[in-house]
């Protein structure tokens, strides 16, 4: 008989068909076993919160975000879920989801406008809006959007460490305001639109007085009245500008032509060097 064709033998077929037997039996336990793993209690809220911080420390953001969003669904009216919701938010700024972020944080300040944690939550979403500042080179309305949501933190909580953040963080955006007007000036001058850039320079110097950029402003304003042939003009921008940066280099380059030129003011101001800008000034009035 061909060997592959022989039977089994009387014990291993006695053995296959018990198993034959059993397999109904097996597949009972199986079902049982799926229908307890449904069944099964949701992890505990606490658990569902732990897991959230746990990934979230370790940069694991989805997998943070399922949690804090099963907590909430799971247990709608623990306090816990209130902090879900927050965290949530948190999670999806550092994820760089800022719009959704904004929303999430949105809605908990609706739910819950008398929290302990709204300060936070006003600030977390002034943030959202801060990182999403464009380029210079770009349409600005992202940068007031910012700076109205930080100004409504320093509104609602003044005297709190968000606020006192919030406030350097305007400080920075009337400086990004600052550089777009003079990348524009520069442009008009470059072109040699000087009316329009005297307008852009003058927009910097009266408005953004706090920024790095009233120096090359007033320098510059100086350069094109010289240019226009407008000596008084040049000689009062050029002693605006002695008298708040003597030690800028802006006024270092200006009192060199107009020395050049035979148009120094009497009494004009001598560079001085080692002019500080406002940001180093702020700097040292925090620290």
């Amino acid at each position: 008989m061909n060997p592959i064709l022989r039977p089994a033998p009387p014990a291993l077929r006695r053995f296959s068909l018990a198993a034959v037997a059993l397999l109904p039996l097996l597949a009972g336990c199986g079902s049982k076993d799926k229908e307890a793993d449904t069944n099964a209690p949701p992890p505990t809220v606490e658990t569902l919160y732990n897991n959230g911080i746990d990934a979230l420390n370790g940069e694991r953001y989805d997998t943070a975000g399922d949690q804090f969003k099963t907590l909430e669904q799971n247990y709608p009216y623990s306090p816990w879920a209130v902090k879900a919701q927050l965290m949530q938010g948190y999670t999806q700024y550092k994820q760089s989801h800022y719009t959704d972020a904004i929303g999430t944080l949105d809605r908990f300040i609706q739910l819950h406008p008398a929290g302990q944690e709204v300060a936070y939550a006003y600030y977390l979403r002034a943030l959202c809006y801060y990182e999403q500042i464009s380029d210079i080179q770009r349409d600005q309305e992202d940068t007031r959007q910012a700076m109205a949501a930080l100004q409504e933190v320093i509104n609602r909580f003044p005297g709190t460490a968000y606020a006192r953040d919030a406030q350097l963080k305007i400080d920075l955006g009337r400086d990004h305001l600052a550089g777009k007007e003079m990348a524009i000036g520069r442009w008009y001058q470059e072109q040699h639109l000087y009316e329009a850039a005297i307008g852009r320079f003058q927009v910097v110097v009266n408005d953004y007085q706090t920024t790095n950029h009233v120096a090359e402003a007033l320098a510059r304003l100086t350069e094109i009245y010289l240019v226009l042939g407008l000596p008084d003009e040049a000689r009062k921008s050029a002693a605006v500008l002695g008298y708040n940066y003597p030690g800028s280099v802006w006024y270092q380059d200006t009192y060199n032509q107009l020395a050049r030129d035979h148009l120094l003011a009497a009494g004009a101001p001598v560079p001085t060097g080692g002019g500080r800008g406002f940001f180093s000034r702020a700097w040292d009035s925090i620290f």
